[in-house]
């Protein structure tokens, strides 16, 4: 048997099965989070946040050319593009995992028996196929993200590093391999640094494949060597050179009156040119070791020049231009994510030391009209109590509080450093690491974000005795849990198919396995220390460990190779390999598949597009629709861009206008949509400048006009602002009292109201401001609605926080998928601020009925927790569309949208704060005589509620505590349902109802 041939048809296999299983389950659309902005951007080859992949976005532009002329398929030809990424990474997986068992269990030169050959193949097979079917690979495989093709750049980097090992002595050309790796390397920056982490795994093969007899210190010293490695690249590389590269254009341009960019080329012509010569000299001079440094070096710059990519487009302007990187300083920036803030590492304060002082840094320089100008200094804040490695450090009120509850502090007591390390430990490596890997490798509870509770998101085995250790009581599990389809027990079989291979790796090849051993750590642990997550994420992290999950599989693998030998003492050499195999495939890949294929398959799901349209539907022609956050943000980049779907609407990311590169390209037209009435000149914004505008109260007695308070909060003249402390003179707010005089004539004839509603149009509107600050954010929101003057309408997305409507609640008025501004007369009850509760009814009507669509969420296959918390949402708003419907006595109507609500809004309740929701529904369907549908809807939500406070009350009276809220909401609900029953004379379910409301009283010894 020819085992080359074998072992590259059986890789070749692994890789089709999996392309196969990903492209069958990619999504067709694009999905939340990054993917909608990677996707738009890559179809138009635009600038993403920071710190960018450009060789991504260049990859998957080709991908989306497949699509040919149906923009519509454009999403899914990218998602494509990782899945055959992922089914790459598969390919190499095999090989690598092969290579492995291949050297433990056959000696150099050695012809293969026929049941060696089956071993090896075996493990190939089961490692492989269990990295395809594991939960946070697979969920990235099906989707435009940079993960998949990330984890592509780490597999091709650790087998190339395998190939060099197996042909380092017999090769004199073998170090083209180590050429290879570092252009990889090179390259994968341009995707997602990850793949870096493999450096010090690299340099233990590189130093026991050198060294013949490897001492603990020499190997201490190759781990060492690797990690400066890591660092020079991730530090010296990436960002220094940069650096370097800024300092010297600041010197060409500011000193020498050049221009811009002129220093960055000298820069480069230094760095090739001493490039060229150091590789010259080691030729010469016969010095191999400097002179493969040197190529590495080369080829590590030639894959990272894929960033040029960025600068050239970031000077183009396109639509999507994130930070505007286009000259040396705003690249820096970029590359160095200096948006996003910083966190302390190893040294820094705990979540409740106070700041004593600042400590001044270097200048922060921007680009001007000819030179680059000092946009302000960079300060560090000073502390009074600091830590090594601090990792409770976030001061956030909210952040704070859970650091409290999580490591049980009392409520002014300080954090220990053993409580420090505690919450490393328990929170970080624990729930933020080791849970995730107990996902892919034992099984998981449900795809309910969890943030410590026992219902929600975490590790499940589905042995029960196990589980009731770490989550109370198993029995009687509810709906939450049970018919959540990422509910997946894998009984532990891959995890200890895993345990046995690393041991058997470990007993045969020390070196080898403690190679594989590193990449696990710093894939998984190593990282678990750079990232020091703050609590409370927005999102589970499960994605950034996956590199770690990989290294697990490939002992899972070579499982099948240590169940394999111990067999052999029972049965034939090629029995024992095909046993051995058939179980290994049942214990992982095969049960991983089963559990988890429903929870993956997002084929049938068309609910990020569609509700990325709704949003852009609900607004009226040229409209400017503020939104916040990436999932009402991404999307509808994604729609605009490559959809064109209403391009007529501006979205602006209120999470981004406090930038002054994006006030900037608010002024510029976009597609079909025209620039915001942004008057400010770009000095009154630029950074530096008018960062924050402090509230000062000048007593004024009446409201301010909004114009006239703007001209003063951006004035230049000294008049115009008070004397700070150091001296130096500010814009301040004097008053938090605005208002904005209305020509009712002007407004009727920009169609803003219609002329039948011209007496309810109010000659002021008045409102409180809510903040005690102005950042740019509001500055340019100040600007927008004093100059607009009522010619372009005006949104917030539903999804916005209510802090960011600036204190406009009385007027905002729901049209479906955003609030629209209108100054129509409040009533004395709007007076105070909160969530808007006033509908357009006729336009929301109409949106809800005739425009929008719905994604397919009532019969997709599966829905991702983003989609079923969007739900939520989506019954509020037929709830409250009907509800005003009837009070405005147009029952007919509000039948209509009682029972779209019914026909696409999914049966089952997908979380527990859905009930309240429902209840409303139900309690509506009865006021429309829809008694059928309203029986049904009650008993559903009765029984959901049932289950999950049977399940609570069986808990210990410490986890019941902790569900009090879900308690207290339930029988709140529970005692509505048997309200509105009997209202409605539906006498048998109403009994079942009390029936159930008493037992439940009973058994969780409620006092109500």
């Amino acid at each position: 048997m020819n085992y080359n041939k074998i072992n590259n048809l059986f890789a070749w296999l692994c890789f089709v099965i999996a392309s196969a299983t990903f492209i069958i389950t990619a999504e067709p659309t694009a999905s939340f989070w990054d993917c909608g902005e990677f996707i738009a951007a890559a179809y138009k080859l635009q600038v993403v946040h920071q710190p960018g992949a450009p060789l991504f976005l260049m990859l998957q532009k080709v991908f989306s050319l497949l699509a040919g002329s149906d923009v519509t398929r454009v999403a899914f030809w990218m998602n494509v593009g990782s899945a055959l990424s992922s089914g790459a990474t598969i390919l190499f997986l095999f090989w690598t995992i092969t290579a492995l068992a291949k050297k433990i269990l056959s000696k150099a030169g050695e012809e293969l028996s026929t049941a060696k050959i089956i071993i090896i193949i075996g493990s190939g097979l089961v490692g492989a196929l269990a990295y395809t079917y594991s939960d946070t690979f697979w969920f990235s495989a099906v989707e435009s993200e940079v993960y998949a093709m990330s984890s592509l750049c780490t597999a091709i980097v650790f087998w190339a590093t395998l190939k060099w090992d197996a042909h380092a002595d017999d090769d004199k050309d073998a170090d083209k391999w180590i050429i290879f790796i570092a252009y990889v390397m090179g390259l994968s920056i341009g995707v997602h640094l990850l793949n870096l982490l493999a450096i010090p795994a690299i340099a233990l093969v590189y130093y026991f494949r050198k060294y013949k007899n490897p001492t603990g210190k020499g190997t201490l010293i190759a781990l060492l060597t690797g990690i400066i490695i890591l660092g020079v690249i991730q530090y010296g590389i990436i960002q220094y050179l940069v650096k370097l590269a800024a300092y010297f254009d600041l010197f060409f341009v500011n000193t020498l009156g050049l221009g811009f960019g002129s220093g960055v080329f000298v820069f480069a012509v230094l760095v090739l040119g001493g490039l060229t010569y150091g590789i010259l000299y080691s030729i010469r001079k016969a010095k191999p070791i400097l002179n493969m440094a040197l190529l590495c070096v080369a080829f590590i710059l030639l894959g990272y020049s894929s960033f040029t990519m960025i600068i050239i487009r970031a000077k183009a302007n396109p639509a999507l231009n994130n930070s505007a990187p286009d000259n040396a300083f705003a690249f820096l920036s970029y590359l160095n994510r200096e948006q996003y803030g910083d966190r302390p590492l190893l040294y820094g304060q705990y979540f409740d030391s106070k700041v004593i002082d600042y400590k001044q840094g270097g200048n922060i320089y921007r680009k001007g009209e000819t030179k680059y100008e000092v946009a302000g200094k960079k300060f560090e804040a000073v502390y009074d109590r600091n830590t090594l490695l601090p990792r409770m450090y976030s001061d956030d009120p909210q952040h704070a509080g859970f650091y409290r509850d999580w490591m049980k502090l009392g409520e002014n007591e300080s954090p220990t450093f053993i409580q420090n390390l505690g919450f490393l430990f328990s929170y970080q490596t624990g729930f933020m690491y080791a849970r995730y890997f107990l996902w892919n490798f034992a099984g998981r509870q449900n795809d309910d974000q969890g943030h410590g509770n026992y219902t929600s998101g975490n590790w499940i085995s589905g042995i029960k005795p196990l589980d009731a250790m770490h989550l109370g009581s198993q029995e009687n599990l509810p709906p939450s849990i049970t018919e959540n389809k990422a509910y997946n027990r894998l009984y532990f079989l891959p995890l200890i198919l895993g345990l046995i291979g690393a041991i058997w790796h470990f007993s045969r090849s020390q070196k080898d396995a403690g190679v594989v051993g590193l990449l696990f750590f710093f894939t998984g642990v190593a990282i678990v220390l750079y990232l020091n997550q703050n609590p409370l994420q927005p999102r589970e992290r499960d994605y950034a460990y996956a590199g770690s999950f990989y290294a697990f599989t490939i002992w899972i693998g070579l499982g099948v190779a240590a169940i394999a030998t111990w067999l052999q003492k029972k049965i034939s050499p090629s029995t024992a390999g095909i046993v051995a195999t058939l179980v290994g495939l049942l214990a992982a890949p095969v049960l991983m598949a089963k559990e988890e294929w429903d929870d993956h398959d997002r084929s049938e799901k068309f609910t990020t597009r569609d509700f990325a349209a709704d949003y852009l539907e609900s607004c009226a022609p040229n409209a400017i629709l503020f939104t916040y956050g990436d999932n009402d943000t991404y999307p509808l980049w994604y729609v605009q861009e490559v959809e064109g779907v209403r391009p007529d609407v501006r979205v602006v990311n209120l999470s981004l206008l406090g930038t002054d590169w994006y006030i900037r390209q608010m002024k510029d037209k976009i597609n079909q949509a025209d620039p915001l009435p942004i008057t400010m000149s770009d000095n009154k914004y630029v950074q530096g400048v008018r960062d924050v505008i402090r509230y000062y109260d000048y007593k004024f007695a009446e409201p301010i006009e909004l114009k006239n308070l703007f001209e003063v909060l951006t004035s230049d003249n000294d008049n115009d602002k008070v004397a700070m402390q150091d001296g130096s003179k500010e814009n301040i707010l004097p008053t938090k009292n605005f208002k904005i005089t209305i020509n009712p004539a002007e407004v009727v004839a920009t169609k803003t109201v219609s002329p039948a509603l011209k007496d309810n149009i109010a000659p002021v509107m008045e409102w409180t401001y809510n903040k005690g600050y102005v950042t740019k954010t509001e500055l340019a929101m100040f600007d927008i609605l004093a100059h607009n003057d009522w010619k372009r309408p005006v949104y917030f997305a539903i999804t916005v926080p209510s802090s960011n409507y600036i204190g406009l609640e009385k007027y905002l008025y729901n049209e479906g998928f955003a609030y629209r501004l209108l100054p129509l007369k409040p009533a004395e009850a709007d007076s105070t601020q909160g969530e808007p509760n006033k509908v357009n009814t006729d336009q929301m009507y109409n949106n809800m009925i005739n425009k929008f669509k719905w994604g397919n969420m009532k019969n997709a296959s599966y829905l991702d927790p983003e989609s079923t918390r969007m739900i939520a949402t989506i019954i509020k708003s037929f709830n409250t569309l009907a509800s005003t419907l009837l009070s405005e006595g147009r029952t007919a109507e509000a039948k209509k949208v009682l029972k779209r609500a019914v026909e696409v809004i999914p049966d089952k309740n997908h979380l527990f704060y859905y009930v309240l929701h429902r209840y409303y529904t139900a309690d509506l369907l009865y006021k429309v005589n829809e008694t059928a549908e309203a029986n049904k809807l009650v008993k559903n939500t009765a029984d959901f509620i049932n289950a999950e406070l049977n399940y609570i009350g069986g808990q210990s009276s410490t986890q019941q505590n902790f569900a009090m809220s879900d308690v207290q909401l339930g029988v709140s609900v529970l005692n509505e349902l048997i309200r509105i029953t009997e209202e409605n004379k539906q006498t048998a379910l109403n009994t079942d109802l009390k029936n159930k409301f008493t037992a439940l009283r009973s058994k969780l010894s409620l006092s109500f």
